[in-house]
């Protein structure tokens, strides 16, 4: 199957927020008990915005690995590979939206140090605001949550212009991680194989695999596994598909192939993690 499966076009499981196209809060809330949503390498197919507020930690943006301290933004794209480690130390809040919200946003990803104590509070204020809004659900709802999430937007686009962005050195290396990171994006959901892609990319597997892991301490073909587990967990913390269709979907030659998959990665079969999901719904 070439195209991106039914269930990944979905918006993900949204983190303890009230329902609506922009979500908010506590990052560390949005992980509590499922840290690989965010440790797992995945795109999504909306705007991410990360504020950390506390503390430091890592990220990897299209394959290129950067740390994250106290006031450092991180803006991702719908569509950017990427994943996020921060320990329980840390602390910092997000806002996830669709990327048609506004025509402002940031089309590439964005790294930005805030050393300005006016523009720290401001982008906690906006965040802050827009959770509230959220919560209380007051008439307009959706007019207030358009200009709150298009401020944060002109917040971003300020700060770059006055020169917080903080981008890293472009090398041939980090070239040709960026390109596999996008083709990861656009084919995971097939039975292409790591060398398949160095293949299309015209370089060797074993370059390849040396070039992932110096960019961001992980092989290449770490980064296609994680991408394809990261979207069977995903399906399977839903009550559909059926597991064998989650299979077929995600481009693996059988069920069972599927099923050692995911036992080899979390340690339990794919009924099991269903199961654990539904109880969690339940209890929540």
């Amino acid at each position: 199957m070439t195209g991106v499966p039914t269930f990944l076009r979905k918006a993900m499981p949204p983190a303890p927020a009230p329902k609506g196209p922009v979500s908010c809060g506590s990052y560390a809330l949005a992980a509590q008990g499922a840290d690989w949503k965010f440790a797992l390498q995945h795109d999504r197919d909306k705007n991410f915005l990360l504020w950390v507020t506390r503390g430091q930690g890592r990220v990897i943006v299209n394959g290129v690995r950067r740390g994250v301290s106290m006031h450092s933004a991180v803006f991702l794209p719908a569509g950017t590979l990427f994943s996020i480690e921060l320990p329980g130390t840390a602390q910092a809040l997000y806002v996830e939206s669709p990327p048609d919200m506004t025509s402002t946003f940031p089309h590439t990803p964005l790294h930005l140090r805030i050393r300005d104590g006016l523009a720290q509070a401001e982008l906690t204020g906006t965040i802050d605001t827009i959770s509230r809004e959220l919560a209380q659900r007051r008439a307009y709802l959706d007019e207030a949550i358009t200009a709150h999430t298009a401020l944060l937007a002109v917040w971003m686009n300020r700060q770059v212009s006055e020169g917080a962005l903080d981008a890293a050195q472009e090398t041939a290396a980090t070239r040709l991680v960026q390109r596999y990171a996008q083709q990861v994006t656009r084919d995971f959901a097939t039975s292409k194989l790591m060398a398949d892609y160095a293949d299309a990319l015209d370089v060797t597997p074993t370059h390849l695999t040396r070039v992932c892991r110096q960019s961001c301490g992980k092989t290449a073909a770490d980064i296609l596994t994680e991408r394809k587990l990261h979207a069977a967990r995903i399906a399977l913390a839903r009550p559909k598909p059926a597991i064998q269709q989650v299979a077929r979907d995600l481009g693996f030659a059988s069920p069972a192939y599927f099923t050692r998959f995911i036992q080899n990665h979390t340690g339990q079969t794919p009924s099991a993690l269903r199961r654990r999901a539904s109880n969690r719904d339940r209890s929540a």
